[in-house]
């Protein structure tokens, strides 16, 4: 029994210590190979300054649309919902009275005319009779102020059907631009005056958004300023900024910033008016600095954040040593973030596999594809 025990025991040792043996071996071999990795080469560059800032999308066109004259509303040809092109009918009003005017005043042109004819007719033939010394000249020049004050007449009559022919037209509304109509505010027979809203017409094809932006940034943004926009559906644009308005809100002291959005593209954004946006101003920092890319930053729950760089005058493709190295960041752009200490610029910064590598391991480094490093890295 007892040997039995023995002969066990020393079995457990036996397996105990070739185990011992296959792991370190193992493990030796493990830090005996290289692990790939990718980098870059820390480089100085001008430095931005990425601003958060909130808004909303609002059409360059939005307009309550009402009749120019009174009258009743005879007929409605779109509805809310409807989308409309610049020109299209929407609404007339009852013309018959204006029509009956209008008419009225066509048959008082035509009656002036006439007599303005005949009395040139008779004015030509009192001025051959004067000349056989047959007529009076007082008698002439009578009918010539008659033929004078008659022309008047006929040119008020004309100024008159004009007046009454335009309002006329004025009997319907049209379009003034394209867009979509968002508010009907009114029905067939309803009586409408001058001013009384009909339509709110809203242009969904031209758009922009507006930010409210702290005013110490105000001397720093200029037209043409880049700003992403963010929509709520995740959709990122890249735009410019088209206005600043100089007026500061004392409440917020905030101020206006405006860029434009073209929603008529070949591949329109996912856009309604009065949807909320978030956006990010990249504004220049009139300073220089080293930056890497985010993706070379470790950030550790104690609070330390480090990356990961080849040791001194390595190159590519070759195993080299590897060492984290804390570092003290700063401003964070285009994917990139300031490093304010830690490392120089020319430094080979490992920016992907930098998770799994551990103190005294050797790597084999390859440039990264990223846009940002890529002149750099050849």
């Amino acid at each position: 029994m007892w040997s039995f025990k023995l002969l066990f025991t020393a079995l457990l040792t036996f397996l105990a210590f070739t185990g011992a043996i296959v792991a370190y071996a193992a493990g030796d071999a493990t830090a005996a190979a290289p692990m790939a990795v990718e980098g870059v080469i820390a480089k100085r560059q001008p430095l931005i300054e990425e601003v958060p800032v909130t808004g909303t999308i609002n059409p360059l066109r939005q307009a309550l649309l009402s009749a120019e004259v009174a009258g009743l509303i005879h007929e409605i040809h779109t509805d809310i919902g409807d989308r409309v092109q610049k020109g299209d009918l929407l609404l007339k009003l009852d013309p018959e009275l204006s029509s009956i005017n209008r008419d009225a005043a066509l048959a008082e042109v035509a009656r002036v005319r006439e007599t303005v004819a005949d009395s040139r007719r008779r004015l030509a033939e009192l001025q051959r009779l004067l000349g056989d010394k047959h007529v009076a000249e007082t008698e002439v020049e009578s009918l010539g102020s008659e033929v004078r004050e008659r022309s008047a007449q006929l040119q008020a009559a004309q100024v008159e059907t004009e007046r009454l022919s335009a309002l006329l037209r004025r009997h319907r509304v049209d379009a003034p631009f394209s867009g979509i109509i968002s508010l009907r505010e009114v029905d067939v027979g309803e009586w409408v005056e001058p001013g009384t809203a009909l339509f709110e017409l809203v242009d969904t094809d031209s758009l922009r958004a507006d930010f409210q932006v702290p005013q110490r940034y105000y001397p720093r943004i200029r037209p043409q300023t880049r700003i992403r926009v963010t929509l709520d559906n995740g959709q990122t644009l890249n735009t410019r900024v088209e206005h600043k308005i100089p007026v500061s809100r004392s409440g917020s002291r905030t101020f206006l910033l405006r860029t434009v959005i073209d929603a008529g593209s070949r591949n329109p954004p996912e856009l309604i008016p009065g949807m909320s946006a978030s956006a990010v101003l990249q504004l220049k920092s009139d300073r220089e600095g080293i930056a890497v890319p985010r993706d070379a930053v470790l950030r550790y729950p104690d609070g330390r954040i480090t990356v990961w760089v080849a040791a001194a005058g390595s190159d590519w493709g070759v195993p080299v040593n590897v060492r984290e190295q804390q570092v003290t960041t700063g401003l964070s752009f285009n994917g990139m973030i300031e490093i304010r200490s830690g490392i120089e610029a020319g430094e080979r910064v490992i920016v992907r596999g930098n998770e799994s590598l551990q103190p005294g391991q050797q790597a084999v480094l390859k440039p990264a594809p990223i846009a940002t490093s890529e002149a750099d890295n050849r």
